[in-house]
This record gives structure tokens, C-alpha cells and sequence, in this order.
């Protein structure tokens, strides 16, 4: 473990299909954290699927839930959590990442994501319109906010060990 992170968390942004939650348990084995995924606590704490969410209560309320989850995930680091694509947009999410972790963006180019994301239909924001568009749209959208994590990495179509590697290095490099 890298000392000098001390009680922080890895926290890990990005679009849906760059790699957060697969990217996230390597390098969470790696460092040796436990991982976690925002999801994955936000469908336990509603008792339904993120799409089920959606559906009942909206984009609105999710966010509202997942700011909450994502809230209360961070007082228990060190871990490295995996957030949602569209955490880091929210501004209170950003500082309270900012505050009491380490935020890693995993950017990947439309073509990646887009081969990554038509493996599985879960999405809800795919599930209207052609996902290439709403990709691009929403790369237009959120890279620039992604663009404030302290490291950035490229998640390609490479061994997800390698990208760990040179997450844990820029870690490295970041606590001096």
C-alpha cells in the first residue's frame, strides 16, 4: 500500500465500458484494498437493479441515491471504488472525492468503449437512440470534467495488468 495515501481511497471515473470495475479489482488486488463498486452498493441500499432505478424513479433520483452511496463509501477508505459514469459529474461527488481520495480517470477512446459496451445491455443510457451517438455526446459531455482527476490513465485494449501498472506508478509519482 502506498503509505503516503494514508485513510484515502482510489477512486476510479470514466465512462461506462472503460474498464472502472475490472481495472478496479486488479489493482484494488494489487495494492492490497478491498474493492468496491458504487453500483453495486447503490442497488443493494435500493433493493433493485441500477436499470430498475431508472425506470421507476428517473436519472434525477438515481443521482441523488448514488451521491449518498458514494458519500458514506468514502468515510471507509482506503479502498479503491469504482463509481458510476456519471458520478463525477456532480459537483458535491467531485469535492468529496477530492477531499478524502485520490481520483483516477480511466479515458478511453469512442471505438474501445463502444466494442466494450455492446458486449451487455444493461446500460440505461443506451437503451434509447444509437449508442455510438449517445457515446460521442456523452465523451463531449464529461471528458472535460473527468480531465480534473488527479491521474489520468488510458484504458486500451492491452493487458488490464498493464494499465495497473501504470496506475500504480503515477500513484508513485503522485504521493512524491
Amino acid at each position: 500500500m502506498l503509505r503516503t495515501l494514508d485513510k484515502r481511497s482510489i477512486v476510479l471515473v470514466g465512462l461506462m465500458g472503460c474498464g472502472k470495475s475490472a481495472i478496479g479489482r486488479r489493482l484494488a488486488s494489487c495494492l492490497r484494498l478491498p474493492f468496491v463498486d458504487a453500483d453495486d452498493e447503490i442497488e443493494k441500499a435500493a433493493g433493485k437493479s441500477i436499470s430498475e432505478i431508472f425506470e421507476d424513479h428517473g436519472e434525477s433520483e438515481f443521482r441523488d441515491g448514488e451521491r449518498k452511496v458514494i458519500a458514506r463509501l468514502l468515510k471507509n477508505g482506503p479502498q479503491v471504488l469504482a463509481t458510476g459514469g456519471g458520478a463525477f459529474m456532480d459537483q458535491e461527488t467531485r469535492e468529496r472525492v477530492k477531499e478524502c481520495g485520490v481520483s483516477v480517470w480511466l479515458r478511453a477512446d469512442l471505438p474501445v468503449l463502444l466494442r466494450r459496451v455492446s458486449r451487455r445491455d444493461h446500460r440505461p443510457l443506451l437503451k434509447k437512440g444509437d449508442p455510438a451517438e449517445t457515446m460521442a455526446r456523452l465523451m463531449k459531455e464529461r471528458y472535460p470534467t473527468y480531465s480534473e482527476a488527479d491521474i489520468v490513465a488510458e484504458s486500451r485494449d492491452v493487458p488490464h495488468d498493464q494499465i495497473v501498472a501504470e496506475i500504480v506508478g503515477k500513484l508513485h509519482h503522485l504521493a512524491g
